[in-house]
């Protein structure tokens, strides 16, 4: 694995390369992205393709990739400025491109605006939360995370953020007469550290969960586009913002194994099948539906 730094106006984007470019077998490199996560939540995923040139990358403010900009805010405009940076420093021509969560998104934002960028996208799990039929009450639940972590710290806002995101089906009231999630109760700390600058529970990404993909752009890319969610997720907010999102592109989504994170081994958690994910992110890149 070579890392790399690429210098650009607004942020030093640090990516890594496994494989040669380009690729020994022709294909175009695979490229798999994040957010929040960095380029660090992929060594699982990448390590089920070595016969693959991998390219994993830290968003810009996020892991190795320092920001230029003054700017602590996420969104995907940006961030799909800066996947487009480093594909063309790659040299390789389009990539095939996996994208997770916030990922997901600017991914989406990526074919819309660099639409000769990306071959393929496997785009799991977008968290468009406003696409969902019951999406203002998404909004909601998602300032009450806010509010709870700038109210009592990290573990609270992480213990909501947890509560919020399996809750099964649509926000009811029933989920906000709920009492606030305790952290102690997932194993989180209980005090306060003072810091209010975490991406995913601050406000910071709210542009990345609010957006709306432009539908138009993508049909017209020659990309091939898939929508992914986990098998596990179905109920749960981020697989049917994953049904919504493909609803709104004039698809069905393409199921995976596991949840969320099923491409993880369990070093941030709750682990995943990896295995069986990367075997079914491959036939999925081949073409199988």
């Amino acid at each position: 694995m070579k890392t790399h730094t690429l210098e650009t106006p607004g942020a030093d984007l640090v990516h890594d390369v496994r494989g040669p470019l380009p690729a020994a077998d022709g294909r175009p490199p695979l490229l798999m992205i994040g957010q929040p996560m960095d380029a660090g939540g992929f060594a699982a995923l990448a390590a089920r393709f070595p016969d693959r040139t991998v390219v994993t990358y830290d968003p810009r403010g996020l892991g190795r990739s320092t920001r230029k900009d003054g700017r602590t805010d996420h969104t995907p405009e940006t961030q799909a400025d800066d996947v487009h940076a480093v594909i063309s420093a790659l040299g390789a021509g389009p990539v095939e491109l996996f994208a997770s969560s916030g990922g997901a998104v600017t991914a989406l934002a990526v074919v819309a605006k660099y639409p000769a960028d990306v071959t393929v996208l496997v785009a799991h799990e977008p968290p468009l939360i406003t696409l969902t039929p019951d999406g203002r009450a998404a909004v909601r639940a998602r300032a009450a995370v806010l509010e709870a972590y700038e109210k009592r710290g990290w573990g609270a806002g992480m213990a909501a953020f947890v509560a919020m995101t399996s809750w099964e089906g649509e926000f009811t009231e029933e989920y906000f007469a709920q009492p606030q999630a305790d952290p102690a109760a997932f194993g989180m700390p209980t005090e306060d550290d003072g810091s209010r600058d975490d991406p995913l529970l601050s406000d910071r990404s709210w542009a990345i969960s609010g957006y709306r993909p432009d539908a138009d752009a993508i049909a017209a890319a020659p990309t091939r586009v898939v929508i992914a969610v986990g098998e596990e997720s179905t109920n749960v907010q981020t697989g049917r913002t994953s049904v919504a999102t493909a609803e709104l592109l004039g698809q069905r989504v393409t199921v995976f194994p596991s949840h969320h994170g099923g491409f993880l081994d369990g070093e941030f958690g709750y682990p995943g099948k990896p295995d069986e994910f990367g075997q079914r992110l491959r036939e999925v890149l081949d073409g199988a539906s």
